[in-house]
């Protein structure tokens, strides 16, 4: 539980400094695709959850979209 609460506080303070330089939309949604990215990933690898074609297709493709937001994203100290 500890590490739980932890890795919560780890997360909003990116947050709160992803917000500094970027917009408040984008940077929401960058985090809450890394948060679902990572809590799949974590499905896969420790809870032995199904990896197939599409499930992992469709990770990519999300990770692909979070790279592409940030890239078309302008920094707010532009």
């Amino acid at each position: 539980a500890t590490g739980f609460v932890v890795c919560v506080i780890i997360s909003f303070v990116f947050l709160t400094k992803a917000i500094e330089q970027i917009p408040l939309g984008t940077a929401y949604a960058i985090w809450s695709g890394i948060g679902a990215v990572g809590t799949v990933l974590v499905g896969i690898l420790y809870f032995k959850e199904d990896a197939n074609f599409w499930r992992i297709f469709f990770i990519g493709l999300l990770i692909l979209s979070i790279v592409g937001l940030k890239m078309v994203t302008p920094d707010k100290s532009a």
